[in-house]
């Protein structure tokens, strides 16, 4: 690790060290999966192990001060310098001929841009499993946790219609170098293959979970009556059954999904 670049701050950059994380990290979906993406390799820590798997091997770098750590890990082809949030997932399928396989997409996120990354990896149909490392309160957002109330969110809701979510370990700051000052978490991911919201609905469903949740401890029908008419929110609540004194926060996935199914049909 002596020899690493000096991790840059500004891209949330925190490195792995601990060998036991790596390996449970590195051996999560490895059985399941036709290809490898990788987002964010940075020195090549997760990479050595994924890149050695018998499977073909992606990854995407924003930082280029990585590329000699990275470049004898896999055909040059397969190298993606750029920023996750503007890659181009339809030409990167169309081109390597990946339409009909399931990628597997493993990723240290950086905590800085963690949530807009999940949701561009959401919509991707073909990635079918991941391994994301979060900042413990974000990752926490994306998976049902036992004996904990009021959890139900935006994010949670798009994760649990999209992925079978699970913690796979919780990694203290003393794994990394630098460590950060927060808790991290993994979390495990399976695609869900008969969501209850279909991908093509996706922006619209993000669209009504984003103001359901824009006031989460104020009773939904006044939330909902900042965007959409009197008559409309009570036409909503009168479909779906829900009282409009609910608070968004006590809501149910099922009533969330009833909600918005009446609320595609009146607005």
């Amino acid at each position: 690790m002596a020899n690493l670049p000096k991790a840059d701050k500004d891209l949330g950059q925190h490195f792995l060290k601990d060998k036991n994380v790596i390996e449970k990290i590195t051996t999560d979906f490895q059985d399941q999966c036709d290809v490898i993406v990788e987002v964010g390799p940075g020195p090549a820590i997760l990479s050595k192990e994924l890149a050695a798997k018998e499977k073909p091997y992606y990854f995407i770098e924003k930082d280029e001060r990585f590329k000699e750590q990275l470049h004898s890990l896999t055909d040059e082809r397969n190298q993606y310098f750029c920023d996750a949030l503007k890659f181009n997932w339809d030409d990167f399928l169309k081109e390597h001929g990946l339409e009909n396989k399931s990628i597997w997409l493993v990723s240290n996120l950086p905590y800085n841009v963690s949530s807009p990354l999940f949701l561009s990896f959401m919509k991707i149909e073909q990635i079918k499993y991941m391994s994301l490392m979060f900042q413990k309160e974000v990752g926490e957002k994306t998976y049902l946790r036992q004996n904990t109330k009021n959890q139900t969110g935006s994010l949670l809701c798009l994760s649990l219609n999209y992925f079978n979510s699970s913690k796979l370990l919780n990694v203290h700051p003393g794994a990394f170098l630098p460590p950060p000052k927060v808790e991290s978490v993994v979390v495990s991911y399976e695609r869900n293959e008969g969501p209850k919201v279909s991908l093509s609905e996706f922006k619209k469903f993000e669209a009504f979970l984003r103001l359901a949740f824009r006031m989460k401890r104020k009773q939904l029908g006044s939330v909902l009556k900042t965007s959409i008419t009197k008559e409309e929110v009570s036409e909503i609540f009168n479909k779906s059954q829900i009282p409009h004194t609910i608070r968004a926060e006590a809501l149910t996935l099922e009533q969330l999904y009833s909600l918005y199914q009446a609320y595609k049909e009146v607005v």
